[in-house]
């Protein structure tokens, strides 16, 4: 099986419904669904239709990064990837092109194809030949379509330290090869930022490869836990602590002078409103196919 796609919920009402509808209405139909639901109370679990793509796990968790973790001990597909309740596949073929896409870039899995060293946090492992033929996990990740501002948000196709330290691909827009996850999961002391710190850990300690598909994922809902005011500020502190882990002091002081130097707080502004965003959107997609090219 290619694709495991697991929804974790908890009182989900009618969006746990429309998720999964959106799943079922792929063209590509190797895949599992795995619901790892938290004992939901409001019966949306209950108006699942029932079907052998589906498989449900209700359990009481810790959270939503806990129950992401459980979820993938019963998965089964090569590939993960999590959709929460209320987004949706951006249309009916997503799952068809991912498939070409793996399909087309599995011989990268044997190779390297970044030779330089990666930040504060790469290890050396094994001679440099046997580091060459070293099979590697590999993270497939396209764009996403935010709802909240209508903008479409395409992910930078060049993953390199400052792109770890500013903008990685959210989870929506991954799909993770299954070793990734069973080799370790999501750091749940995390309580915004468990995917980032992930994401960080498969790339520099995991040695992960990641390949950007063109091609926009998921219709994302936005506005959800991690949005408001005390999680915004959470995250920012959690994005400080974890960042540390995998970069030297070098480099964080740098990046946060690009930052400030580029107006970072201004872009954010902008990116994060109905009436800006999809302009501030088309010109950093720009900006990153003009980096393509180069």
């Amino acid at each position: 099986m290619t694709f495991s796609i697991i929804v974790v919920c908890y009182n989900a009402g009618e969006k746990l419904g429309k998720t999964i509808a959106s799943i079922r209405r792929q063209t590509e139909d190797d895949y599992e669904i795995i619901v790892q639901d938290g004992l939901s109370t409001d019966g949306s679990v209950e108006r699942l239709s029932a079907g052998a793509d589906l498989k449900i796990f209700r359990e009481r968790d810790a959270g939503i990064y806990d129950a992401m973790n459980r979820a993938v001990s019963h998965a089964a597909g090569k590939y993960l990837f999590f959709l929460n309740c209320g987004d949706y596949f951006a249309d009916e073929g997503v799952l068809a092109a991912v498939k070409r896409e793996i399909a087309g870039n599995g011989g990268m899995a044997a190779c390297r194809t970044d030779h330089g060293k990666r930040g504060h946090g790469n290890r050396e492992t094994g001679s440099r030949e046997a580091e060459k033929k070293r099979p590697r996990p590999m993270i497939f990740y396209g764009n996403i379509m935010e709802r909240a501002t209508g903008a479409h948000v395409m992910s930078n196709p060049a993953i390199d330290d400052f792109a770890c330290f500013r903008n990685v691909p959210c989870h929506q827009a991954c799909f993770y090869d299954r070793r990734l996850l069973a080799k370790r999961g999501f750091r749940t002391c995390y309580r915004v930022r468990a995917d980032y710190e992930h994401f960080l850990w498969c790339y520099y300690r995991a040695d992960a490869a990641t390949v950007y598909m063109p091609l926009t994922v998921a219709s994302y809902e936005g506005e959800g836990f991690s949005e408001s005011a005390e999680n915004r500020r959470r995250s920012a502190a959690e994005h400080a602590h974890i960042v540390k882990k995998y970069m030297s002091r070098g480099q964080i002081l740098k990046y946060r002078l690009v930052l400030l130097l580029t107006l970072a707080p201004l872009r954010t502004y902008l990116a994060s409103h109905e009436a800006t965003a999809g302009l501030y959107q088309a010109i950093k997609s720009g900006m990153y196919q003009m980096r393509n090219l180069v």
